[in-house]
């Protein structure tokens, strides 16, 4: 060097002053030739460049054509398998517990409730409970269905379940229209 001895590290104001230290201790360097020029947020193309002119990301994230490398959800929920076994499994309870409480009606209205009906409407609402503690299993979906059909066939012994298995079978075909559209 060519005068006298200069820190290293230390860089000088364009206007003599010492170079003050920023707050992380290190010291300041400023360009002596001035301020950067401003720069055109635009490229050559005349599109707006994602960084900026200052070289940083846009706050705003990258724009809607560019893929994020992620691919977007296509519901807000957090585990949507979850919450789609969770409305099966919630349907098929609340069939069980429809069922069982409509024994008695149909006996004390109906009139004609026969053993085999009543066995029939038990055996469809453990079947109910069984099917919704075994959601998680892919097949359970379809036995679910199977399940409507046949509440509709217990129609042959009283005209009610008919009805029952006609309404249940139609929340069922929503709870499965739910499912194709959350998972795909």
């Amino acid at each position: 060097m060519t005068g006298p001895e200069r820190d290293p590290r230390a860089t000088e104001d364009p206007t003599g002053l010492p170079a003050t230290e920023d707050p992380t201790g290190l010291p300041a360097t400023e360009d002596p030739t001035g301020p950067p020029a401003e720069q055109d947020p635009t490229g050559p193309s005349g599109e707006q460049d994602p960084t900026g002119p200052s070289g940083e990301q846009d706050p705003s994230g990258p724009p809607a054509d560019q893929p994020t490398g992620e691919e977007p959800r296509r519901s807000g929920l957090r585990d949507p398998e979850r919450a789609v076994r969770g409305l099966g499994a919630g349907t098929l309870s609340l069939e069980a517990l429809v069922l069982l409480l409509a024994i008695q009606p149909i006996r004390v209205v109906g009139g004609d409730l026969s053993g085999a009906a009543i066995g029939a409407v038990v055996a469809l609402a453990v079947a109910a409970v069984v099917l919704a503690g075994m959601m998680r299993r892919p097949w359970a979906w379809h036995a679910g269905t199977v399940l409507q059909g046949l509440l509709m066939l217990g129609g042959l012994l009283h005209w009610s379940l008919l009805g029952l298995g006609i309404i249940f079978a139609l929340v069922w075909a929503y709870a499965l229209h739910v499912r194709r559209v959350i998972l795909g």
